[in-house]
């Protein structure tokens, strides 16, 4: 492990959690991001209907099916992938969604769900045309939740003497990859190249490329900084591949399944 580090050699991270209270009640950046994340990502979306002529009235449900998709999917994914002991001893702890713990697997899996949900109610928003769209904004969503981790000094990354280093002095003193940075970066490339990609097509990609594109780029960027964070859970500990790295594997595998099968059709 690198020793603790001079402070003219790294990023000192002392940013309170809390943005500000309301009553005695704490608002946390992470819950700001997370909803201006998602609310970016709903304007958007809006643009998108708009430019396919599409109605963009039922966009608001749209919005819940997929936040509450997002929140069931991640917290459950937190606790069944990394903290499955907290489900007994301290379930309650499920709710307390404001304290972070949200799995970005388990997220996608309620996502994928709640758009399915959305869509078969609606003959006129076939499910992988809103998913090609969903997915580009939802990679923007992204970029905010993990600046929210930030903030919360949570997924850090391996000590390192690189000179980018962040220490986060609620954890401890040593400099840490800012794998929360790396991610959130990335997820804003994501969503660069998926809308520069949906505008080529002047707002009408083939059907499925855009989905299959998003879980490749995705979760074979996520099996990869996994080198670089530290261990989620004590249950990975000793494993040749991480937790993370493991369930990334099906979601690359359904990406390449569904841009092959829209390509062929």
């Amino acid at each position: 492990m690198a020793s603790p580090p001079s402070p003219l050699a790294v990023i000192i991270w002392r940013v309170d959690p809390t943005a500000f209270e309301i009553g005695g009640f704490p608002v946390r950046w992470y819950g700001l991001l997370f909803a201006g994340g998602f609310l970016v990502a709903l304007w958007i979306l809006r643009w998108m209907y708009r430019k396919a002529h599409q109605p963009s009235g039922d966009l608001d449900i749209f919005f819940l099916y997929v936040v509450v998709g997002t929140l069931i999917g991640a917290r459950l994914g937190h606790f069944l992938f990394y903290e499955p002991w907290l489900l007994v001893s301290r379930p309650w702890e499920i709710l307390q969604i404001w304290k972070g713990g949200l799995a970005s697997h388990g997220a996608t899996v309620g996502i994928l769900l709640a758009i399915y949900l959305y869509s078969s109610r609606r003959p006129g928003e076939p499910y992988f045309w809103v998913l090609d769209r969903a997915v580009t904004v939802i990679a923007l969503a992204g970029a905010f939740i993990r600046l929210g981790n930030l903030f919360n000094s949570e997924i850090l990354g391996r000590p390192t003497n690189l000179p980018w280093a962040f220490v986060f002095p609620a954890v401890d003193m040593y400099p840490r990859h800012p794998a929360q940075l790396y991610e959130a970066l990335f997820c804003l490339l994501l969503f660069t190249g998926l809308m520069a990609y949906y505008l080529k097509h002047r707002g009408h990609p083939p059907r499925g490329t855009m989905i299959g594109a998003f879980l490749i780029l995705l979760f074979v960027f996520r099996f990869l900084v996994e080198f670089v964070k530290e261990p989620q859970t004590p249950l990975a500990l000793g494993w040749p591949l991480q937790v993370g790295q493991l369930l990334s594997l099906p979601f690359v595998l359904l990406g390449f399944y569904w841009l092959r099968r829209s390509r062929r059709s």
